[in-house]
């Protein structure tokens, strides 16, 4: 019975990813998911008391994948510290221009106060996978003398205000990726092609 009643959880988060991938936070009503999750919707409020635990706990699923995401995109950056922020940074905002309607919902879409208050823990866990890139590579001497997890902080920003945009318009311009990968090496104190 239990894992029957996990199995149906999992199903309504699922189908309300979707809903949130197609129409944001708004579409995803309780008789919205219900419908997706071809359930009724009583067997939603089973699960979820309200539309924000719904929609509180779906944040927690989505943002926590895409933590794990570009946490795995550092470690495979190789041993440059510098190369591993901007891994984070190509990641990141190449998964969020993949699906740029949840990306935007994730980043950005009005939503409750405790969607809101994800969003914060989301944006402190993303800043300190790169806060912990950077203390590397000041205590290796590859980059020069900062305040990591205030550069983080401000990498965090920077990226979210320039995907925004683009996600929800729908469209970013071609060279938006290069563009913010350069911004992140010269934020770190380096250099890019550009200036060389």
């Amino acid at each position: 019975m239990q894992a029957r009643l996990d199995a149906q959880r999992e199903t309504v988060l699922e189908a309300a990813a979707r809903l949130l991938a197609e129409r944001g936070y708004a579409g995803c009503s309780m008789a919205a998911v219900a419908a997706e999750a071809g359930i009724a919707t009583g067997s939603v409020y089973r699960h979820f008391v309200s539309k924000t635990e719904l929609s509180t706990e779906l944040f927690r699923a989505l943002a926590g994948g895409e933590v794990a995401a570009v946490r795995a995109a550092a470690e495979r950056g190789g041993a440059d510290p510098a190369r591993r922020v901007t891994a984070v940074v190509e990641t990141f905002a190449v998964r969020a221009l993949k699906a740029p309607r949840c990306a935007f919902a994730l980043l950005a879409e009005p939503a409750d106060a405790a969607v809101d208050a994800e969003r914060l823990v989301f944006r402190r866990a993303f800043r300190d996978v790169m806060a912990e890139q950077v203390a590397a590579g000041v205590d290796s001497g590859r980059l020069p003398p900062q305040n990591p997890a205030l550069t983080a902080a401000a990498l965090v920003g920077a990226v979210g205000e320039a995907l925004v945009g683009p996600l929800a318009e729908g469209a970013a311009p071609g060279d938006l990726i290069p563009a913010l990968i350069s911004f992140t090496v010269r934020s770190l104190g380096g250099r890019d092609a550009v200036d060389a």
